[in-house]
């Protein structure tokens, strides 16, 4: 059995869904699914059992069935977050709860950090640099890196699972979104704004470096995630934290063009003030360095940010039904 926690969530609804696609339908999925639409991100989907996040590892420690892999995907993704006492119990004690179970009953773990962890970028996007060095910029941020910090702690002491990697992803977009607020990409956000002709919204630039709209980001499409995520699942990689991401930064107008590009219309922008609650916080580039996932062998051609947006609005954001 393949346990993926978050999985009725953005990232793990996809991840289910190529699974599936694989073959793959003996899954327990952990997740909480509230009371809006999130339950749709798995309606198409084949599974065991579902279980609450609270109940998983009482679950898993009792079950007499062996588990192949756990994909840790779940976890409050919120940058604006201000709970640490929350925080630390999602995002950190649960990482280090599902890593102690995987490395006693030697199982496959796999999990989700953040480019977050970077923080402003000071040091710039590189997963083979010193993580003690880095300094994230927000509560969400700081307990990815603090997971990653201890998992490395944990490896070089010899307790680690017998393969392992954390993923740091960067601006992920794609189906499956939806229930994410104002957390959803600009993709999510601005289709329909695009579509009826409306201006799509922009921060200014408060940096003479950075024109207003040209701040960059390495925007990466959510089948590119999934796609790196069930190739380390199959066969034995490096173990280790990588970067996920494109590669490849690109400006705010490039995405609002690339959505113009795919619903046929020149899109409308309007540039607004950065609200002085982020202006401390706000990142002006992101860009994943790839080498080290190149060089444990992966060697797919990773999504355009113009195909990967033509993709999301043609076969979902324009469908009467979104969801993958």
């Amino acid at each position: 059995m393949i346990v993926v926690t978050g999985a009725a969530g953005f990232i793990g609804s996809n991840l289910v869904a190529a699974l599936n696609e694989l073959g793959e339908s003996d899954l327990l999925l952990v997740d909480s699914l509230g009371t809006d639409d999130k339950w749709r991100n798995i309606a198409k989907r084949q599974f065991q059992d579902i279980v609450l996040p609270d109940r998983a590892m009482a679950y898993l420690n009792n079950m007499k069935r062996p588990v192949t892999a756990v994909f840790h995907i779940g976890a409050n993704s919120s940058t604006t977050a201000y709970d640490a006492d929350a925080i630390v119990q999602t995002n950190l004690k649960s990482s280090m709860d599902y890593w102690n179970f995987c490395s006693e009953k030697h199982i496959p773990f796999f999990y989700a950090s953040s480019a977050a962890t970077y923080g402003d970028g000071a040091e710039g996007f590189d997963d083979e640099s010193d993580p003690q060095m880095l300094r994230p910029l927000n509560l969400y941020g700081w307990s990815k890196h603090a997971f990653d910090l201890w998992a490395l702690r944990q490896f070089a002491a010899g307790h680690a699972p017998p393969r392992w990697a954390g993923f740091k992803f960067f601006n992920v977009y794609g189906p499956n979104e939806y229930h994410k607020g104002d957390m959803m990409s600009l993709v999510a956000k601005n289709f329909d704004k695009v579509a009826r002709g409306d201006a799509v919204k922009l921060f200014k630039s408060l940096r003479s470096d950075f024109a207003d709209g040209q701040q960059l980001r390495d925007f990466v499409y959510v089948r590119d995630c999934c796609d790196v995520l069930t190739w380390f699942f199959h066969a034995p990689r490096h173990n280790g934290i990588y970067n996920l991401g494109s590669g490849q930064s690109r400006s705010f107008i490039d995405l609002v063009n690339a959505i113009g590009l795919a619903c046929h219309k020149k899109p409308a922008i309007e540039f607004i003030p950065l609200p002085d609650a982020l202006a401390d916080k706000y990142q002006y580039f992101t860009e994943a360095k790839m080498d080290k996932l190149r060089v444990a062998g992966y060697d797919k051609t990773l999504t355009s940010l113009e195909d990967g947006v033509s993709d999301y609005v043609t076969h979902y954001l324009s469908q009467s039904h979104r969801y993958r």
